[in-house]
């Protein structure tokens, strides 16, 4: 994966909000990738279970023996040449929507943050807190500054809920979805294969359709920054 070839995906990303970089595990990996979330202690509080949906908050402290199989050295390279040399994970999240899993996601921004814990600071908020577990909506600049990396373990298209995308909305800010204007926006389904990842801003306006073909989609979902909190927060789940 050459330095030409990421400084394509990088100036897509910055004008678009999104790229796309198939080929980036092996099926070997993603064997070894999907053992270790099956052996996982499935009773932990982090760890959600549903008829449609499975899902690990703070995936990467859950199941710390797996950080080494989602950093191989393709990802560590793509997030030194996309993002840069300081930036490190903040957030991450497994989940697993079965083939019976069939519910579509609404266009919407990313925008909590997860921290340690909650205190009162300009600029800061709305907050949630869920099983003693801390987001915030931080302010505009610290949103800009995060790359989002999904990792697919299963192809992806618009047959089984892949994501749907506006290019260019991470340029507008804290943007209401029901305030796109559809006369002059375009609308882009983001198919990945298997092993593949998408990389977004958190800004760009993003959701799903229905599975219509009643195949299973994983994804490991991991959030990056190279921006220093206020002193009195610390990001949940910092690791270099």
């Amino acid at each position: 994966m050459t330095k030409k070839y990421l400084k394509n995906h990088k100036e897509f990303i910055l004008e678009k909000g999104f790229t796309i970089i198939n080929s980036v595990f092996s099926d070997d990996e993603i064997v070894k990738i999907t053992g270790l979330i099956q052996k996982a202690d499935r009773s932990r509080n982090n760890f959600r279970k549903a008829d449609d949906l499975f899902a690990v908050r703070q995936f990467l402290k859950e199941i710390p023996e797996i950080k080494n199989l989602v950093f191989n050295d393709t990802i560590k390279t793509i997030v030194k040449e996309l993002f840069g040399e300081k930036y490190f994970a903040v957030k991450s999240i497994y989940f697993d929507k079965p083939e019976t899993s069939n519910w579509p996601v609404a266009y919407h921004q990313d925008l909590m943050i997860s921290v340690d814990n909650k205190v009162d600071i300009s600029g800061f908020g709305p907050w949630t807190t869920k099983e003693n577990q801390f987001a915030v909506q931080p302010p505009l600049p610290f949103l800009e500054n995060i790359y989002t990396i999904r990792i697919h373990l299963d192809h992806t298209d618009e047959n089984n809920g892949a994501l749907k995308v506006i290019p260019g909305s991470h340029t507008k800010g804290i943007f209401q979805p029901e305030s796109i204007n559809w006369t002059t926006e375009t609308e882009r389904i983001c198919s990945v294969e298997k092993g593949g990842i998408m990389v977004m801003k958190p800004l760009t306006l993003h959701g799903s359709n229905r599975t219509t073909n009643g195949k299973r989609r994983r994804v490991i979902h991991i959030e990056f920054s190279d921006m220093d909190l206020p002193q009195e927060l610390k990001w949940a789940e910092k690791l270099n």
